[in-house]
């Protein structure tokens, strides 16, 4: 018998990430037209105005960050300007990477004290 390893179904896998790609487009077109007919051409955060001529510089942003929490209402979209949008996402990243240190990986207090002996040396000036 022949203990031949076969690799993956490559045909398969490029479909499969094909079809992904597909779907997401569809659900990403359907809450974008939704979020621009909601909403005035307005980014949320820097108060930038946009048109038809530039009106794809405008994102919309999921509040909960959950792509796939789409109300009708549009109550958990904001729709910001490329600029911001990759602010608020970099803030995001930024805070869960940043965790205060705890007390054993504190650098200690610095214990020298520069003026210690200046009333000495000014008595000793006299």
């Amino acid at each position: 018998m022949s203990s031949r390893k076969t690799g993956p179904d490559t045909a398969r896998l490029d479909r499969t990430v094909a079809e992904a790609r597909r779907r997401r487009e569809q659900r990403e077109k359907s809450y974008r037209a939704r979020a621009l007919k909601l909403f005035p051409w307005v980014c949320a955060k820097c108060g930038r105005e946009f048109t038809p001529a530039n009106v794809a510089e405008l994102t919309v942003h999921h509040k909960d960050h959950d792509h796939d929490n789409n109300p009708e209402d549009g109550s958990n979209w904001e729709l910001l300007c490329i600029y911001c949008h990759d602010n608020e996402h970099s803030r995001r990243l930024d805070a869960l990477f940043q965790q205060p240190a705890s007390p054993s990986t504190q650098r200690p207090d610095s214990t020298y004290k520069p003026f210690a002996d200046l009333n000495r040396l000014l008595d000793d000036t006299d």
